[in-house]
């Protein structure tokens, strides 16, 4: 996922930088106009000063059948937004004396677990928490019924077992690589520690402290009526992710204003017991590298030329984004949700630093939308030509890429169009034959469509072109066995 960093932007900007509360009528400005450029089809920001005093704005609609602004109490998914919450909770429980940051994780886990010990270190609690184990960004053994909604039927077994069967070259805590896995099993140790669902311990010992009332994983009937629908980067509705055995990593929802109160707590400006296990979980533990910061206990923790420190964390799911960014020297900061795939790091740093320019969006699917409507208005066929001859002329104001194609099979398969979903795939891989994610992905539709062989031959050109596939080499043991 590319980010727009602190550190680089800072550097360049240098001793010009300074602090400057935008009014709600330009925020309003700024993000209406995003959402007129299809960014996304809603956002909310929310502003803390260094008095405590907030502001939100909304603009754009949070439902796709009417129009309907939202606002502080719209709920969003925040995705990886979750790992500050489940970092929390860790440091709360280590200044409660329940746990230690270098107890290693086999304490806690089930004696059928086998956790690997490389180059003599264990794996602990902190290396989950700081993302200094060595896993990958995802577990390799998923394989949902609903690629949709990936990680629905994930299970807590399956965790295990990616657990007991991964290897790294480089000792744990010595190098930084993101890991949704590791904190997916984070959250699995914190519930076993704490003898309640990950859900409960987040209400019981984070939100209701905090009086956030807005902050959950299940939904009321009535928390349902405020949920702003998820949309993919070039705007088409997308289901909401469920992820029950990982949800340490990512399947919180909230709204802004209780993350306004988050941030608040974080920054000190609200008096909580909560603050000494905050504290704990800012201090840096491991440097991402290439002057990217410093990783803290879930947050990254960047310093400008001018010395503030910034913490901020972001997060995505198949249909949105968030931000919680703060200026821990000037106590501010912002939030930003917003339901597309689309970035929106830039605009909390402009809200927050206004010297940063926010970088206006433009919508490049114009080919995604052409092949697409060509396939249902005509025929697959026609659309394959069409593309070609497009391709050709080098048509201006379409962009070639991957995603492009892979998108349009993605909506044709949802359309129950597998037959014509394939074709593209096809297309796809004669267009890119170097990608291991094109293969993978005619791979797995043929999987899907009880093709075997096809799928096996797919799987193995992807796993020749990269190796490293974790994924699909995974599957492809599955469909070999």
């Amino acid at each position: 996922m590319k980010v727009y960093l602190l550190t680089s932007l800072f550097l360049t900007l240098g001793c010009c930088l300074s602090f400057g509360q935008l009014s709600a009528d330009d925020i309003y400005t700024i993000i209406n106009k995003e959402v007129q450029l299809k960014r996304c089809p809603g956002i909310v920001v929310g502003t803390i000063d260094a008095t405590g005093k907030r502001q939100v704005v909304g603009a754009g609609s949070f439902e796709d059948k009417k129009e309907s602004k939202p606002d502080g109490n719209t709920l969003f998914e925040i995705g990886s937004v979750t790992k500050v919450f489940t970092s929390l909770l860790l440091a709360d429980m280590v200044i409660k004396k329940q746990v230690n940051l270098d107890d290693p994780i086999s304490k806690y886990l089930p004696a059928s677990v086998t956790v690997p010990v490389i180059k003599g270190k264990p794996i602990t609690l902190q290396h989950l928490a700081s993302h200094s184990v060595g896993w990958p960004r995802f577990p390799d053994n998923y394989d949902g019924k609903d690629p949709d909604n990936p990680f629905a039927d994930y299970t807590t077994e399956q965790l295990y077992d990616y657990v007991s069967r991964s290897n790294f070259d480089y000792a744990p805590g010595t190098w930084f690589q993101y890991s949704n896995a590791g904190y997916g099993l984070l959250g699995n140790i914190l519930s076993i520690v704490g003898g309640k669902p990950f859900e409960t311990l987040v209400k019981e010992r984070i939100c209701a402290p905090l009086g956030m009332t807005n902050t959950t994983i299940t939904l009321t009937p009535a928390q349902l009526k405020t949920l702003a629908p998820g949309h993919s980067e070039y705007g088409a509705p997308v289901k909401n992710w469920d992820m029950p055995a990982i949800a340490g990593t990512g399947a919180i929802r909230s709204d802004v204003n209780d993350l306004l109160t988050f941030a608040a707590a974080n920054l000190g400006l609200v008096k909580t017991d909560l603050y000494p296990a905050m504290q704990l979980a800012h201090i840096p533990r491991i440097s991402k590298g290439k002057g990217e910061g410093d990783v803290t206990l879930g947050w990254t923790l960047e310093k400008a030329n001018d010395g503030d420190e910034y913490l901020w964390k972001d997060g995505t799911t198949g249909g949105y984004k968030s931000i919680i960014l703060l200026n821990r020297t000037k106590k501010t900061g912002v939030v930003i949700l917003a339901n597309s795939m689309n970035q929106i790091n830039d605009i909390a740093y402009h809200i927050l630093v206004p010297s940063i320019a926010v970088k206006p969006y433009r919508y490049t699917w114009a080919l995604h939308d052409f092949v697409l409507e060509t396939v249902k208005n005509k025929n697959v066929d026609k659309a394959i030509e069409e593309y070609k001859t497009m391709k050709a002329n080098r048509s201006p104001g379409l962009v070639f890429d991957e995603s492009q194609l892979n998108y349009v099979a993605s909506d044709l398969r949802q359309l129950k169009k597998m037959p014509a979903a394939i074709k593209i795939l096809e297309l796809n891989t004669q267009e890119y034959p170097n990608s291991s994610t094109a293969f993978e992905a005619l791979g797995e539709a043929y999987k899907r469509s009880g093709k075997k062989k096809e799928a096996i031959e797919n799987y193995e050109k992807a796993v020749q072109l990269d190796a490293k596939n974790a994924h699909a080499v995974w599957i492809l043991e599955q469909l070999k066995k």
